[in-house]
């Protein structure tokens, strides 16, 4: 629970999220959820480097499997960036890598500047 409540696990959420928003259900994005799906996720964001970890890439498909419309991939991708907001080491090309790495696919390039609106 301790790796819940760390900084790095809301930049974990921020980016994983940003990824995957376009990925969990509307009515069960909770912010709280989506860091602790994506917590495995903050070392591999910020360093940018080696391969995201198992406990990250369930988080990720649990995500993407939850999506279903582009009003829940806009409200997830909001949640994300605003646990992500005080992180500022997040790795854009990681970002971008994340979602292919676990073996999902989205509608959209992830990156750290998505505009949510925008998102399908």
């Amino acid at each position: 629970m301790a790796s819940r409540q760390q900084p790095g696990g809301g930049l974990l959420v921020v980016v994983v999220l940003l990824l995957v928003s376009a990925l969990w259900a509307e009515a069960a994005v909770d912010c709280n959820t989506v860091k602790s799906d994506l917590v495995g996720c903050v070392g591999y964001l910020e360093s940018g480097t080696g391969n995201p970890t198992p406990q990250c890439c369930d988080g990720v498909r649990k995500l993407s499997s939850a999506s279903t419309t582009t009003a829940d991939r806009r409200k997830t991708c909001g949640c994300i960036k605003s646990i992500a907001a005080p992180y500022p080491n997040l790795k854009d090309p990681a970002v971008g890598k994340l979602p292919t790495l676990c073996g999902v696919k989205l509608p959209f390039r992830p990156s750290i500047s998505t505009n949510c609106n925008t998102i399908p």
